[in-house]
């Protein structure tokens, strides 16, 4: 019997607009991101950089643009978080324990909180028993660590808990270590379509 519930973060809460921020950094004259720039994300996604090293990372591919001009076209991609989903998280709440594990960086959750508000982003925090970020894990998904911290902290059984990501290779890997999975159908689902799915 499912009792924990474990979500990814972008693209189950808030919307991810990739393509906004490839075409800012197109903008800025970037037309591809190089396997550096790939490396950079990840280093920063597990706290190994920190704002000033990841953003002058990218200013050495675009040495015509200044930081904040970096930072803005990097957060882009944060999009807009429906309130039904906040009500959703809310309702679950006294049902179900409920975690956030998300591969995420510092500059992108600042923008987040200042984008829907403190108060908006408080009570989304509140929803969770504990909120994990991967720059302040120092772990990113699929890596089996992560999922393995989370049930360990927690003494959560992997048969009753249910993760729910819109990433192959991160549902792969939770449903490796014998967790139930929802792999997400980002423009096809949505996460308030949970209790329909019948895997509660």
């Amino acid at each position: 019997m499912i009792n924990t519930l474990l979500f990814d973060f972008g693209d189950i809460f808030v919307n991810l607009r990739k393509e906004a921020t490839h075409k800012a950094f197109e903008q800025l004259g970037l037309k591809t991101f190089t396997p550096d720039l790939d490396e950079l994300n990840r280093a920063f996604e597990v706290g190994a950089l920190s704002e000033l090293q990841f953003l002058e990372g990218f200013q050495k591919h675009l040495p015509g643009s200044d930081l904040q001009t970096i930072r803005a076209a990097w957060n882009e991609i944060i999009g807009e978080f429906p309130l039904y989903r906040l009500e959703f998280l809310q309702l679950l709440k006294p049902k179900y324990r409920l975690f956030l594990l998300s591969n995420t960086d510092a500059i992108h959750i600042a923008h987040f909180e200042q984008k829907v508000g403190l108060s908006f982003a408080r009570d989304f925090y509140n929803c969770f028993e504990k909120v994990y970020f991967s720059y302040e894990m120092g772990l990113r998904k699929p890596d089996p660590s992560c999922f393995k911290t989370v049930l360990s902290r927690h003494d959560l059984q992997p048969k009753n808990t249910l993760f729910i990501d819109d990433k192959k290779e991160n549902t792969a890997a939770a449903a490796a270590l014998g967790i139930s999975i929802w792999h997400l159908q980002v423009g096809q689902e949505d996460v308030v379509e949970l209790l329909d799915k019948k895997i509660l």
